[in-house]
């Protein structure tokens, strides 16, 4: 890539910068998958997401939430989904406190729209964006539709974003919208909770060889995505690092920047 591509990639992928986190950390997290398997599993899930964010208050300076919060959503112009009090009440709590939370759509939930912004002063982003804290770079997003294959997939992301989609949904009277997304849902991979999720070694991993190819272009400390729901950390190059986020149905992990390195863990609370 010339330097004329890199500079252009480096504006289009470039949040605010980070210049002192003060002694506290940014936090992680992805793919709750909230509304599936069923009601009774992810109001529990939900339960246990509101006591992560309740134990992490203290030490947050922020806190990116990297897509697929929700397994499906869609906002009509007076209407959203059901349900997720607990979890909307929470992230309330923390921007009144001036903890800044910041989203990124999955393709799950790509479909949200002015919400959170206007209620809670969460931005959401659709595409990756670089984050500059200190002297790290880091890349982050939720990973649906990158890297090499899934061309099917990659149609339908275009179709499924563009505005004559969202406005012919929006048509649909949200008794048989929602439910029509939520028959989706249940065929999805999260919700078939017998399929068990596997490393492909690097070379399977589509994000690993996406983050590979962004580093031959541009450096970044750190590579943070979710989608994969694998919790993986994997080597790019000599200097950087893939952190794959995992999922909150089986795993219950994040990741934890505290200005020296990204560490992934595990909530048992």
């Amino acid at each position: 890539m010339n330097s004329g591509a890199s500079l252009r990639l480096s504006f289009l992928f470039m949040l605010e910068p980070v210049l002192d986190l003060k002694g506290k950390k940014i936090f992680f997290a992805s793919d709750f998958h909230l509304g599936a398997p069923d009601h009774a599993s992810s109001l529990e899930r939900e339960k246990r997401i509101v006591k992560w964010l309740q134990s992490i208050r203290e030490e947050a300076h922020s806190i990116y939430l990297l897509g697929d919060i929700f397994d499906f959503w869609f906002e009509y112009k007076y209407t959203i989904p059901k349900g997720f009090v607990r979890l909307q009440g929470k992230l309330a709590e923390l921007t009144d406190e001036g903890i800044p939370v910041v989203f990124f759509t999955g393709n799950h939930d790509m479909w949200m729209f002015d919400y959170f912004p206007t209620n809670f002063g969460i931005p959401v982003y659709r595409e990756p964006k670089a984050l500059s804290v200190g002297n790290h770079l880091l890349l982050i997003g939720h990973g649906d539709g990158l890297g090499p294959g899934d061309h099917t997939y990659k149609f339908l992301k275009k179709f499924f974003d563009s505005k004559i989609c969202q406005w012919l949904f929006a048509r649909i009277h949200p008794n048989l919208g929602i439910g029509i997304a939520s028959y989706w849902s249940r065929k999805s991979r999260i919700s078939n909770l017998q399929r068990e999720e596997k490393f492909q070694g690097e070379q399977g991993e589509f994000l690993w060889t996406y983050c590979n190819e962004i580093e031959r272009q541009q450096h970044h400390d750190f590579y943070i995505f979710g989608h994969r729901h694998l919790p993986l950390e994997l080597k790019i190059g000599d200097t950087s690092s893939y952190i794959n986020l995992g999922e909150w149905v089986r795993y219950n992990s994040y990741a934890v920047y505290d200005g020296r390195k990204v560490d992934l863990k595990t909530f048992n609370g």
